[in-house]
């Protein structure tokens, strides 16, 4: 039988975006299942929208829809401070 996995945090989620994306910055809220980020980068300047949110999806690869049951996304070139 499978251990059951704890339910992702706000601060897991933070730590994993800004570790896997180079210069990235993060703001996170959620309630455990549901999650709302704010993410600055510079790897972002010059990409289109969807390619600045594929890029953070893919930080979680398939735990979206899973672990993590919704990933709300909102992206920035410049700093969030």
């Amino acid at each position: 039988m499978e251990a059951a996995r704890a339910d992702a945090t706000p601060e897991e989620l933070k730590a994993r975006i800004e570790a896997g994306i180079s210069g990235a910055t993060a703001e996170v809220t959620g309630d455990g299942h549901h999650f709302y980020a704010v993410v600055s980068a510079p790897a972002f300047q010059g990409l289109s929208r969807i390619a600045q949110h594929r890029l953070v999806y893919d930080v979680f690869g398939p735990e979206v829809g899973d672990r993590i049951h919704a990933l709300s996304i909102q992206t920035k070139t410049e700093s969030i401070a």
